[in-house]
């Protein structure tokens, strides 16, 4: 499956990346990890801090998929906001998914310090505001909800976002204790860091066929074979290939990333900004001073992503940004790139054992803060792994319906 197309700004932001070897020889593990994008990078992370003997493997170079076009915001909130995820799942799990997704931030946050790889790793609040009038009541409901369970957030007025920005809106959200991250510095970092701790890291290495066992999984590789007590697949979208309950709607999406700026005075604390509208508009700025913009979400035509779509839709963004921020209008987009982007069909991520697949886990971290969530399950499969009982992992089932169960203890 191709992943993306344009031209990426991430990729060159880290010059001297690390590189691992190619398998060469037949090898054992306790686990095995597929795929070493940010799910798959997050769990070998994990698990070299646990000191459970891991491989990682991935079919091309660390980060080369899906982790290179990331938009790099980090939230708790979520597409499905914490108002619907209680109205769908009921109240615990509603709170808890986003209880859940707020200690993640806080995790990837204490990650990022252990890193030796810089991953720009940097706190932000996030400005949610309402696209139309229409949209006010269901925002204020969701502050409402999201203040009457503990999460910072304030609400703000047309006259105070007027105060803090050149654009107008009826309302918004201010949401603080999220982040924004170079997400391909981070996968590398974490991978890196992994590799410092006892991890096995093989690139260029792909799982060529497999074989379930008793006691474990045996992996193909070309003429190498890798034995693992239990694999994990973290292999981003292309999971959606493997599994014949796929689970995940498949969306293109765009984006883009100005030349180096300093127009951005007028823009409140470099907060992170997203609207009510579906599909978003979200804007962020960069460590070195860029605007990432991106949004415009399409259908992914028979499965295949339109390599020529990001060049019209790159030139739509650039004139959004300079309508929000005016005092941008000199700055052009040095980047576009369009990606292959997913989502659940009730908005949860799937992280978990499936039966087709024994002695394994899927790490599918889908949605508008995948990497939040990918943290999530890392944490919770990492901790299940080194025998750890997680209950929580059964909100995130492969084969949930429309309304998981709520976790239960032993």
């Amino acid at each position: 499956m191709k992943l993306h197309a344009g031209t990426l700004l991430w990729e060159n932001t880290l010059l001297n990346k690390p590189e691992y070897p190619a398998l060469q020889e037949d090898v054992e593990c306790n686990v095995l990890i597929i795929g070493s994008g940010m799910g798959g990078a997050l769990c070998s992370a994990k698990l070299a801090e646990k000191g459970i003997d891991t491989i990682l493997i991935d079919k091309g170079p660390v980060a080369g998929g899906s982790s290179t076009a990331n938009t790099g915001l980090l939230q708790f909130s979520n597409d499905k906001t914490l108002t619907s995820c209680i109205h769908t799942f009921g109240e615990e799990i509603g709170v808890q998914f986003y209880t859940l997704c707020k200690e993640a931030v806080t995790d990837l946050a204490e990650m990022a310090k252990k890193l030796d790889i810089d991953p720009e790793f940097i706190p932000r609040s996030s400005l949610y505001f309402a696209s139309s009038e229409d949209d006010i009541p269901m925002l204020q409901e969701e502050y409402d909800t999201l203040i009457k369970f503990g999460f910072p957030v304030e609400w703000w007025d047309a006259t105070t976002i007027n105060h803090h920005f050149p654009f107008a809106k009826p309302g918004a959200i201010y949401t603080h204790g999220d982040a924004e991250v170079n997400p391909y510095r981070f996968v590398h970092g974490l991978v890196d860091y992994a590799s410092k701790h006892g991890v096995r890291v093989f690139e260029h290495t792909p799982a060529t066929g497999m074989h379930f066992e008793e006691n474990g999984v045996l992996v193909f590789s070309g003429d190498y074979r890798i034995r693992a007590k239990q694999v994990i697949f973290a292999c981003g979208y292309e999971t959606q290939e493997m599994k014949k309950d796929r689970g995940a709607v498949l969306m293109q999406s765009y984006a883009i990333a100005t030349e180096v700026t300093n127009a951005v005075d007028s823009w409140h604390e470099r907060c992170l900004i997203w609207e009510t509208a579906r599909p978003y508009l979200y804007m962020r700025t960069t460590a070195e001073g860029r605007i990432v913009i991106g949004g415009l979400d399409e259908e992914l035509h028979h499965g295949v992503l339109d390599e020529a779509r990001h060049l019209s839709q790159g030139k739509e963004l650039i004139d959004t940004l300079h309508a929000y921020f005016p005092e941008t209008a000199p700055t052009q987009a040095e980047y576009a790139w369009g990606a292959v982007f997913g989502g659940t069909h009730d908005g949860l991520p799937f992280f978990g054992p499936h039966e087709d697949y024994p002695h394994c886990f899927f790490v599918e971290g889908y949605g508008g803060n995948g990497t939040v969530t990918s943290m999530l399950g890392a944490t919770l499969i990492a901790d299940i792994i080194s025998g750890t009982d997680r209950p929580e992992l059964d909100l995130f089932a492969l084969d949930r319906t429309s309304k998981p169960n709520p976790p239960t203890t032993s």
